[in-house]
């Protein structure tokens, strides 16, 4: 995907887009709110007289899922209006600001595989130390943070989905706030949900593991570009932001989303890796038991339940990481 053409693109998405919360920064500050920007591209805005939810919310960890940065764009200069209505500390985040600026997805690498102690061969990219970035501002900001904590990483899928809207949840959080969470997820209209067990390296995945937060990488429909998105199919996930940030009741979800577990993770072993399938599979497509799910020299790959599906096919990732999950249906 190319670069945005930044003539067409509005001023708050533009600014946020460039990780430029001047204005935004100062309406807070001038209202109390001790303001910080800890590194290039995070924002952090606490209040005062007592604990607070802790909400991190972030964007653009894949330099082309251009569609989130424009609706919290404008959720965050609604409210930057009305700065007084903030009822959480909020630290916002835009991930891979100079692939944004590109219109690429990453510079050098993934950066949603950079959350992890190792990186491999991957120590020295762009986005290694990109994510040595985020996560020094992230523990910082939930170190002194109360027991209700949340982390948004919202992102676009690169492929149909027979979910266009679907969110991975860590499954080592907290009952509780789990609960919370999954609730939340309805309300802004998330149609499916996978219970991960085991962290990729994600984002979310980090904050929920090291800080207790429930954390959910959520996919808000297909890859769109900076200024052009259709905001309507994010009108329920922006209200229920919205609702959070200023601690009010969302309305209420239109209907619960499916649950799903992981079933089993395909691994990219070598160069020899390939699907048994098109890679323009959607996510959730569905295989019976007994299909070849990947070949990879003498590993084969196939479907061991009745009925598995298929999320975020991807064979051309490097070797060594997750070319894809199978799925099935829980609830």
């Amino acid at each position: 995907m190319s670069a945005p053409d930044q003539a067409q693109v509005p001023d708050a998405v533009r600014a946020l887009a460039e990780a430029d919360f001047g204005t935004v920064a100062q309406r807070f500050a001038d209202a109390g709110f001790a303001v910080g920007t800890p590194a290039k591209g995070i924002l952090t805005v606490k209040g005062s007289g007592g604990v607070r939810p802790a909400v991190l919310l972030s964007v653009g960890v894949h330099g082309d899922e251009t569609g989130p940065i424009e609706m919290v764009a404008y959720v965050i200069e609604a409210l930057s209006r009305e700065p007084s209505a903030l009822a959480v500390d909020l630290m916002l985040c835009v991930g891979n600001i100079d692939a944004i600026a590109a219109g690429k997805r990453f510079i050098d690498a993934d950066l949603n595989r950079m959350f992890k102690a190792d990186r491999g061969a991957l120590a020295g990219t762009f986005e290694s130390a990109r994510a040595d970035e985020i996560i020094a501002a992230t523990d910082a900001f939930f170190a002194g943070a109360g027991p209700v904590r949340w982390h948004l990483d919202l992102h676009t899928a690169i492929r149909a989905s027979h979910y266009p809207m679907f969110a991975i949840v860590p499954d080592l959080i907290a009952d509780g706030r789990k609960a919370d969470l999954i609730r939340w997820l309805g309300e802004a209209a998330i149609q499916a949900i996978i219970m991960n067990p085991k962290s990729a390296g994600t984002y979310s995945y980090y904050s929920s593991e090291h800080h207790g937060a429930a954390g959910s990488t959520v996919e808000l429909g297909r890859v769109g570009t900076l200024g052009q998105n259709n905001l309507a199919q994010f009108a329920d996930a922006s209200a229920a932001l919205d609702a959070m940030l200023r601690g009010v009741q969302a309305p209420p979800a239109k209907a619960a989303p499916h649950v799903f577990k992981v079933a089993q993770e395909v691994i990219k072993l070598s160069d020899a890796f390939t699907m048994g399938f098109s890679k323009e599979t959607p996510n959730f497509a569905s295989l019976k038991r007994g299909e070849v799910i990947a070949t990879d020299g003498e590993t084969v790959y196939t479907v061991f339940h009745e009925e598995e599906m298929v999320v975020f096919p991807n064979p051309d990732v490097r070797v060594g990481l997750r070319a894809g999950l199978m799925v099935v249906r829980i609830d």
